[in-house]
């Protein structure tokens, strides 16, 4: 009895104690880890993004600073006209070496006149302004009320180059008598709604004519005998009816007038 009483602890401890090495010997132990993965293609276009970014965000900046602002016409002005402030606007433009005038110098703008005539959509220049009225001495101003058919469709426009027409039926001119070559329109007026001259569709004008040609333009305009014709750029106009001289009939150098610009 004595000796298996004395034998039961023992048991214990030696069962404690395998216990003790059984935990002591899994504690020890490491889990097994994973390899990692490596993706050399996923960290090469990574880099390749990062230097795409970089070089984009670069060209945005160079090219952020080549963009200027500069002065565009935006309502036409007749040539010797003071150029008015509304007819000025502000266009974003990349610096490329044409030639133009910056916003920041509308102010002085204003205070000179159209050498040329301004035509809207056009980056204005040095070359197209002037000091002084230049352009609108020795012309004198004459008015002419056009009815529908006596001017193009499309209508008139400020700053365009006419040649006018008497188209009076009398027995000595029984054809159209060239009044002027390079006349230029000033202004243009529709009438208002509610005018009489609306209904009609008549068309009021303001040209530039040379004093010469003034007293027959405005004989000719009180009774309603002008037609007018629009003179593209570089076109030749006839200084007499056909072309022609009142000889031989063939075409001579004195006989036309180079008008519109060219």
């Amino acid at each position: 009895m004595r000796t298996s009483q004395q034998g039961s602890p023992t048991g214990v401890n030696a069962a404690g104690h395998g216990l003790g090495s059984a935990l002591g010997g899994s504690a020890g132990r490491r889990l097994p880890v994973p390899p990692r993965e490596r993706k050399p293609a996923l960290a090469a276009l990574a880099v390749l993004l990062i230097l795409g970014g970089a070089l984009v965000s670069a060209y945005l900046v160079v090219q952020s600073g080549k963009r200027v602002t500069a002065i565009s016409v935006a309502k036409p002005v007749a040539a010797g006209e003071q150029i008015p402030l509304d007819a000025l606007e502000s266009v974003t433009v990349s610096n490329t070496g044409v030639e133009f005038l910056n916003w920041s110098e509308r102010a002085n703008v204003v205070k000179a006149y159209a050498a040329v005539p301004l035509v809207p959509g056009t980056l204005l220049n040095n070359n197209m302004i002037t000091s002084e009225a230049q352009v609108a001495k020795g012309r004198l101003i004459v008015g002419l009320a056009l009815k529908p058919n006596q001017y193009p469709a499309e209508g008139l426009s400020i700053g365009d180059t006419l040649a006018l027409y008497s188209m009076g039926g009398s027995d000595k001119s029984p054809r159209p008598l060239l009044l002027s070559a390079d006349a230029e329109v000033r202004q243009v007026v529709a009438p208002s709604a509610t005018s009489r001259a609306s209904s009609s569709g008549e068309l009021l004008v303001s040209i530039s004519v040379k004093p010469e040609e003034a007293q027959a333009i405005a004989l000719a305009s009180s009774a309603g005998a002008v037609t007018v014709a629009v003179v593209p750029p570089g076109t030749t106009v006839p200084t007499r009816p056909g072309g022609q001289n009142g000889q031989n009939g063939q075409t001579g150098q004195g006989d036309r007038t180079k008008t519109g610009g060219g």
